[in-house]
């Protein structure tokens, strides 16, 4: 059986005035994650969306929240998501000490955990806790960038996903890997070769303003079956 690759569009690209309409666009194409960056404007220098919005859009739609919190205070951010009702909550390893005692706060509130990684951080930091992560974030270019509209993925962001495979395939596990930061048209069907589960979409897919949000996720899933059928060629 083939795997599913799930397109979660990232919300801070779409309009956000009308934020409502936007959602409601992604429901009517069939999508069921909205990845919802929540940024301090510390760890990285944006803060595209409040509290109070993601708030205000958990009470518009049914769609899964797949929250990714760039933070040096992870553990407020976390109660915060996990009071509206998000889905899945990840946080980065960079600013956790405790990291054991997020991914406990997480699962026993019944979400989902996810652990993020910066481009230039090794996979070894994952050693202990990758059996209790649902999902791992590579971010593949630095976070809170994404206004520079001539940055690229880092130059080992292929690399690292197939690292990345390799040690949850080694362990056994069932984690998903999710990748963050320039996943164009260009970088879809590479990255999901590599063993990407989860693609978060934004001004270089999905969002792109050329064409329609239909004609977009139906390039994507195109791109996506190219990188699957290379995927099963290489097995």
């Amino acid at each position: 059986m083939q795997k599913e690759v799930i397109i979660a569009p990232s919300i801070m690209c779409a309009d956000l005035l009308n934020l409502e309409s936007g959602v409601k666009e992604l429901e009517k194409e069939g999508l069921d994650t909205l990845h919802i960056d929540i940024i301090d404007g510390s760890f990285s220098p944006s803060m595209p969306l409040g509290l109070s919005t993601v708030e205000q859009l958990r009470k518009k739609t049914d769609m899964n929240f797949d929250v990714h919190i760039m933070s040096e205070d992870n553990e407020f951010f976390i109660n915060e998501m996990l009071k509206i009702g998000a889905e899945q909550i990840t946080f980065h390893i960079e600013t956790s000490s405790h990291i054991d005692r997020y991914i406990k706060l997480i699962k026993q509130q019944g979400a989902k955990v996810g652990i993020a990684l910066n481009p230039a951080t090794p996979l070894s930091v994952l050693e202990y806790v990758l059996p209790q992560c649902d999902t791992v974030l590579l971010m593949l270019i630095n976070p809170g960038f994404a206004t520079d509209k001539n940055e690229k993925q880092v130059s080992y962001a292929v690399e690292k996903v197939e690292a990345l495979a390799r040690m949850i395939s080694d362990k056994g596990l069932d984690t998903k890997i999710e990748v963050d930061g320039r996943v164009s048209f260009d970088t879809i069907p590479e990255l999901v070769t590599a063993g990407a589960d989860i693609l978060v979409a934004g001004s270089t897919s999905l969002f792109q303003s050329d064409h329609s949000t239909a004609h977009n996720k139906k390039l994507m899933e195109q791109l996506i079956a190219e990188g699957l059928k290379e995927e099963v060629k290489q097995l």
